[in-house]
């Protein structure tokens, strides 16, 4: 009966460490999980900022180069005044002369075809995404 009773002392000091080793396991396990859902969380708002940082590099990229253009433009429509103005004589007519030319431009895009610089400006941004109807 001894044996029987260390036995059973036996069993059931074995089934306590067991029931004691569940909540350590489910403790573990929770810890784990939040662990890993934290590193996932931390991946994902790095590559959101990598993803962002690229995107206002584009966007920075393309504003310096609008500038620049503008700056090449500028200077391109004084050199076509002044050469006008060489040619005709004096330099002033040179620049009128672009001057027209530009507010006729304008005339002719806000009076006699509103529409046509609108659908030219969505053709080039559909080109551009390689877009063909």
């Amino acid at each position: 009966m001894m044996n029987r009773q260390s036995e059973k002392e036996q069993g059931s000091a074995s089934s306590k460490p067991k029931l004691a080793g569940i909540p350590e396991l489910l403790d573990d396990t929770a810890a784990s999980i939040y662990d890993d859902v934290r590193a996932i969380v931390d991946a994902k708002f790095e590559l959101l900022k990598i993803e962002l940082t690229e995107k206002i590099s584009v966007v920075a990229a393309a504003a310096l180069l609008g500038v620049i253009l503008v700056a090449g433009i500028t200077y391109l429509i004084a050199t076509l005044a002044l050469l006008t103005g060489e040619l005709l004589g004096h330099p002033f007519l040179g620049y009128l002369v672009v001057s027209l030319l530009f507010l006729f431009c304008f005339l002719f895009f806000t009076k006699f075809r509103p529409l046509l610089l609108k659908k030219i400006i969505q053709k080039i941004l559909l080109s551009l995404h390689e877009y063909n109807k």
